[in-house]
């Protein structure tokens, strides 16, 4: 059976983090220790954050591996982290959920495409960020399908 790309173990509610390196490695660890990716994917997300910000407004940042990094991706999947006080991710943008990534093949493209459909909203993202159950974080996603 193929590993589920969004359960509760990969859901972090109500967290701090100091800094959006720190909440990187949150989302990342999270990958890393359910078995989607290497440990060596760890890296490559801050890589990718050095070379262009992974913030996309309305409070979300999308973290992920470089293009390199793909080697180090076991299978598809999300980490979400809620940071309901946020952390700046430069230029002044606050970021308070924090979905890391990690797309096997081609996945990747619909994993995003999911995403952008529930934090295009607004209220959506509100949602997300007040939640306070895993469920109810996850339902949101899966509500897409």
């Amino acid at each position: 059976m193929a590993k589920e790309i969004l359960s509760t173990e990969n859901v972090l509610l109500n967290e701090t983090a100091a800094t959006k390196e720190e909440a990187i490695r949150m989302a990342g660890q999270i990958l890393v220790d359910n078995g989607y990716v290497d440990e060596s994917y760890l890296e490559q997300m801050q890589e990718r954050e050095k070379i262009t910000t992974t913030y996309m407004g309305n409070s979300v940042a999308i973290p992920h591996g470089t293009e390199d990094a793909k080697k180090a991706v076991k299978h598809s999947g999300l980490s979400i982290i809620q940071l309901r006080e946020g952390v700046d991710f430069g230029d002044g943008n606050i970021a308070k959920i924090i979905i890391g990534i990690a797309g096997k093949d081609n996945e990747h493209l619909e994993i995003l495409s999911q995403i952008a459909i529930v934090c295009s909203e607004e209220e959506n993202v509100e949602e997300l960020i007040q939640a306070e159950s895993k469920e109810t974080l996850i339902s949101m996603f899966n509500e897409v399908n």
